[in-house]
């Protein structure tokens, strides 16, 4: 298989002496700094796909431009008053020149999103500097070319940063199993905005994916609401076919998360219409989320959301929280500490038992909150099977970089509880194995690497 990553034999210990050269870990305990070193990851959220992760022409501006250090200099989605004629991290990109990396090194250059690619480029490319530099810039960019030439890269990286499995959300293709397409040690979640918006053929969600059409790859046609709703369950039986491990609810990215109480007169009034009601709309979507749930619930497949930014006004965890009452049976896992809310979420992972919590994304935005939510969530949440962490990445260096920042904020936290007496270093070990692996593996039913 292509872009295969860790093999059996390929033990994550022998990476510890790779993560302990650098100072990161140096306010550690050397002996919880060296543990959190030698655990493999379980990797439960990137955006790997084929047409960027295994791009053989990539330049040192392109993982700049397909990355969040990208999305300093252009938001790639818009807003509800806005409209856009694409996505900006996948437009192709020109020539690499110090002209174009610029903006992002100077003008944007405090902003966490850059400080980890350029950490994670330049450990990668060129070990003897810590910066990307008007003098090292060309030589940096030909050494990007030349390695993403070579097949292996890519899984070169990944096994640098010590990822044991990969779960993707290959939004450009909802349908892809990704083990076929990437690798062994893959899995994908299927995205399901587009059929949140299928009330008519037409209809799209904010990546430009139709309902109609991805159930028609599945020879499924459906000409009613009712065969719609059929097909929803086919769709949902046949995850595991796809080597698809979950459902993706990004609807903060097209409408606020407030997931009302089925309406479902409501929502076959938009069924066929090319421009129902707004009204019709949010009820077709409500109705149709609200089923996908329910089918996870008794079939048990997880379902991962997408909450805090976004379309900032309306991705409130709490607006979630009717949703998630409406379903005990079925496991949440609510994303990125739903940033700026995060105490919010906590709460709410307390008193809701059918909630887990992915920490990805949010130690990017900010390493400084992260930590102190991190904090927090370990004093507060029910048990120690909650939390999960993943990169959330396009490109294999960001990944590197995320997962490695990772490390050593969950290390300095952890380190920060012993030494307070929290608790001892057995139990500090003990959650960081769970953290970065074994809770993934449980909840998502994965076989051991």
């Amino acid at each position: 298989m292509r872009g295969a990553l860790l093999t059996a034999a390929a033990a994550p210990c022998s990476l510890a002496g790779s993560y302990l050269s650098t100072n990161a870990f140096n306010i550690m305990s050397s002996s919880l700094a060296q543990f959190i070193a030698g655990l493999g990851i379980v990797d439960v959220h990137e955006h790997h796909m084929p047409e960027i992760l295994l791009n053989r022409e990539v330049n040192l501006l392109q993982l700049f431009q397909q990355s969040y250090a990208g999305w300093t200099q252009a938001r790639p989605y818009p807003l509800p008053a806005e409209t856009r004629a694409g996505d900006p991290m996948l437009a192709t990109p020109p020539p690499t020149s110090w002209e174009a990396l610029e903006p992002y090194l100077h003008r944007s250059g405090s902003n966490s999103f850059v400080r980890n690619l350029v950490r994670a480029v330049t450990e990668l490319y060129a070990a003897d500097s810590a910066a990307i530099t008007r003098e090292n810039w060309a030589a940096l960019d030909a050494a990007v070319r030349q390695k993403h030439s070579q097949p292996d890269w890519c899984s070169e990286v990944l096994r640098r940063a010590g990822v044991e499995r990969v779960i993707t959300d290959p939004y450009s293709d909802p349908l892809l199993d990704a083990r076929h397409a990437l690798g062994d040690n893959y899995s994908s979640v299927l995205r399901i905005n587009s059929l949140a918006c299928g009330w008519h053929p037409e209809s799209r969600d904010h990546n430009g994916n139709r309902a109609h059409t991805l159930l028609a790859r599945l020879g499924l046609k459906p000409v009613s609401f009712d065969d719609y709703l059929e097909a929803l369950a086919k769709l949902v039986d046949g995850l595991a076919s796809r080597n698809q491990v979950a459902l993706k609810n990004a609807l903060a990215y097209d409408r606020d998360v407030a997931f009302d109480e089925p309406d479902e007169k409501m929502a076959r009034q938009a069924w066929g219409q090319q421009w129902p009601t707004v009204a019709e709309r949010k009820a077709f979507s409500d109705f149709v989320v609200d089923r996908l749930c329910a089918l996870a619930g008794l079939r048990d497949v997880p379902v991962q959301m997408h909450l805090g930014t976004a379309i900032i006004r309306g991705s409130h965890p709490l607006k979630a929280a009717g949703l998630i009452e409406r379903h005990p049976c079925t496991r949440f896992l609510l994303m990125h500490l739903a940033y700026p809310w995060s105490r919010d979420l906590l709460g709410m992972a307390f008193v809701y038992r059918n909630i887990w919590l992915d920490l990805t994304w949010s130690l990017l935005l900010s390493p400084s909150h992260f930590k102190l939510a991190l904090h927090e969530a370990i004093e507060m949440l029910p048990d120690e099977s909650r939390l999960m962490i993943g990169g959330d990445n396009w490109h294999g260096e960001e990944t590197y970089g995320t997962l490695k920042l990772a490390r050593q904020l969950i290390g300095e936290v952890l380190d920060e509880k012993v030494s307070a007496g929290y608790f001892g270093l057995a139990d500090a070990q003990r959650l960081a194995a769970k953290i970065l692996r074994e809770n993934a593996l449980r909840f998502f039913k994965l076989q051991e690497p």
